[in-house]
């Protein structure tokens, strides 16, 4: 079954190592769905969903999910799957939380020269390129931008502001025609736990790609 809130509230948990206590996830609200994953790939529930207050909910079966709305949930989630496994530090990621990130990830295109990011700048994004190639400019001691790096599609930027709560490092401009999926530190904690967690889950992979 898939679940449609129309009213109440529902927390959701998670095992996420096993042998630990479930992780508090997010809290659901009217609006939201629920469930689609075990549809989309005939899987066990991944998280278990329990009502914080009196709820109301309407149910899909699986027969009128794979009739109405699968087409699209399954292209979304392949589109996403596949720029997911590009990006190194995110490969470890199972199923539920890839789909919880493509659910919530939003795309924003750059055109040539259009800065993405500012150096200085309070940092709140996450971005992975998903299409076209940018350049990471930091300030020298003469205040003159210099390049350090260029990004590429499946490379990702923005994670130290989020994870040291420090302004961006750098600035990140557009070398081409530049599209990137992002989303903000409360939504991806919100919908996936620790950002931290994430990102530091490999640790030699982090620490090579940091």
């Amino acid at each position: 079954m898939l679940y449609l809130i129309e009213s109440g509230q529902l927390d959701c948990h998670r095992v996420m190592r096993e042998g630990e206590d479930p992780t508090y996830l997010k809290t659901y609200e009217p609006g939201e769905a629920f469930g689609e994953l075990a549809l989309l790939y005939n899987a066990p529930r991944a998280a278990t969903i329990t009502a914080k207050t009196d709820a109301v909910l309407y149910s899909l079966d699986r027969h009128t999910f794979n009739f109405i709305v699968k087409g699209s949930y399954a292209k979304k989630r392949d589109q996403m799957e596949e720029i997911f496994k590009k990006v190194k530090i995110l490969e470890n990621m199972d199923n539920y939380e890839r789909s919880k990130l493509a659910d919530a990830v939003r795309e924003r295109r750059y055109n040539i020269g259009e800065t993405i990011i500012v150096e200085g700048d309070v940092g709140n994004d996450f971005f992975i390129v998903t299409d076209g190639q940018a350049r990471c400019l930091k300030k020298d001691g003469s205040g003159q931008e210099v390049e350090v790096l260029q990004y590429k599609a499946g490379d990702y930027f923005g994670e130290i502001a989020l994870l040291k709560n420090e302004p961006r490092q750098a600035t990140v401009k557009a070398v081409t025609s530049v599209t990137v999926v992002y989303m903000d530190r409360n939504m991806f904690n919100r919908i996936l736990g620790s950002l931290e967690d994430i990102l530091k889950r490999n640790m030699e992979n982090y620490k090579k790609f940091k």
